[in-house]
This record gives structure tokens, sequence and C-alpha cells, in this order.
């Protein structure tokens, strides 16, 4: 049997009748994408928690709707008809309900912000997510190390992307600072994980402002992981995995 625990949203009584359910697991980038763009537009919704790790737990919902990948999470079930991949539903959320701002993506006559608010938010899937995975589950300390030199770069060329504005959406959020927005808690994590702070004032300046910025915003602090937790879940999926048993750093108070 699955286990799933639901919560409601953010939204007035009145605006239950959208009929949102949102498939999720707590710790994911990807679910906390969907989860910061649905309480930042202030769209009411259901959160149901899977159980992704025990024999058959996943529920029916979940792998009817997504059978496609197994019944990987997220999943938005709108009116009972699922949306899968986060950057997909992004998308739709923003086309499904229009009149809720912000708008993730450039509306209007401005083609070239929708591609370019695309094409940065696939760099984090193609760039971003590929150098985190070592970090998160390399087999040695050394292996780690250099995985977080490798995000760090990474941030720095979003570094460059951000410039002097208050989000990548320019006054507002926009689609990419949901995409990246969803790793800021494993983001911070890292040092504890490996000894190296992958969000660095002296090295990326500006992507540690906007972290901060994005990261106070009522519907994204309630939410975002925090570092404690993110590292005994991370320790839990090492020991899983069969992954040698390397210590959390000490943080400097």
């Amino acid at each position: 049997m699955a286990v799933a625990a639901a919560e409601a949203s953010m939204g007035s009584e009145g605006e239950a009748a959208i009929g949102l359910t949102l498939l999720g697991f707590w710790t994911s980038p990807f679910v906390l994408r969907a989860r910061f763009a649905l309480n930042l537009k202030g769209i009411p919704y259901t959160y149901v928690e899977e159980d992704l790790f025990g024999d058959n737990t996943k529920s029916r919902l979940l792998l009817a709707s997504n059978p496609a990948h197994g019944g990987k999470v997220p999943v938005l079930v709108h009116d009972g008809r699922p949306v899968a991949e986060s950057l997909v539903i992004l998308e739709y959320i923003d086309e499904a309900f229009p009149e809720h701002r912000p708008r993730l993506l450039p509306s209007g006559g401005d083609p070239h912000g929708r591609a370019a608010a695309r094409f940065w938010a696939a760099y984090v899937e193609q760039k971003l997510l590929p150098t985190w995975v070592p970090l998160y589950g390399g087999k040695t300390t050394e292996e780690r190390v250099k995985a977080a030199g490798e995000v760090i770069a990474v941030l720095e060329t979003f570094e460059g992307v951000l410039g002097e504005k208050e989000f990548f959406g320019g006054e507002s959020v926009g689609m990419v600072d949901v995409a990246l927005g969803g790793f800021i808690g494993w983001l911070r994590a890292s040092e504890a994980m490996c000894g190296v702070r992958t969000i660095d004032p002296a090295r990326t300046p500006l992507m540690a402002a906007w972290a901060e910025r994005f990261g106070a915003l009522e519907g994204v602090r309630e939410i975002v992981p925090d570092v404690p937790g993110l590292v005994e879940y991370n320790l839990m999926k090492r020991a899983r995995r069969g992954l040698p048993f390397l210590p959390p750093h000490q943080l400097p108070q």
C-alpha cells in the first residue's frame, strides 16, 4: 500500500475548485520547482508526499499518472489529467492560469525573452545537475570536492547571466529563478556535505545575494529543506546505495 500525506496549499476556499494535486517528495529540487511556482502565484493545490523507498509504496495515482518514467515525481494532476516533468509543469502552470502572477515566461511580443528563459532553465538540467550528482553521491571526499568546484563554475556562468538584476526574470521571479531555485537547499548543504561552500559570496556575490532574496520569498522560505535534514537524508541514501560513509563537515558557528 502507498503511504502519502496530503496538505492543503495556499489559496482561498473560493479557489479550491481549481482541482490541482501535486505528487512529490520533500527533498526533490524538481518537486520544489513546482511547489514554488504554485505558491508564488497563489494557486491553491493539494500536495501529496509520496513514499519512494519501500517496495510497492508509490501511490496508484502516481504510477498511473507517470508510467513513462516509472512513477517519478513531480506530477501535477489537474482535473484528473496528469502533467509530468518539472519544466513542463512550470510552463503548464503559466499557460493554464495566466491571471496568476508573476508570469514565469515573458508574455506578449517577447519571443526572444521566452526563448532565453527556456534556454537557461534547460542549462540548469544540462550543466548544474550533472555536476551536482557526484557531489551528492561521490565515493570519496576528493570526488565530492572536485564536483563542488564544477558546481561553482556553473554558478559563475549564472552570475554573468543575472548581472545586476534582482531576479533572472527582472524585477519579478521568472522561470530561471524557479528552475535554479529548486536546488537552493542542496547548494546550501554542500559545505556540510564536503566542506566546500558552493553559494560563496567571495566567488559569486551576485548569485549569493540572489539566493538570499529568492529563498526569503513567501511561498519559498516555508518549504526549502533545511541543511541538517538534507545532510541526514543524504547519509541515509548513501547507506541504502552501499556508498562509503563520509561524515558531515562541522559548519562554522
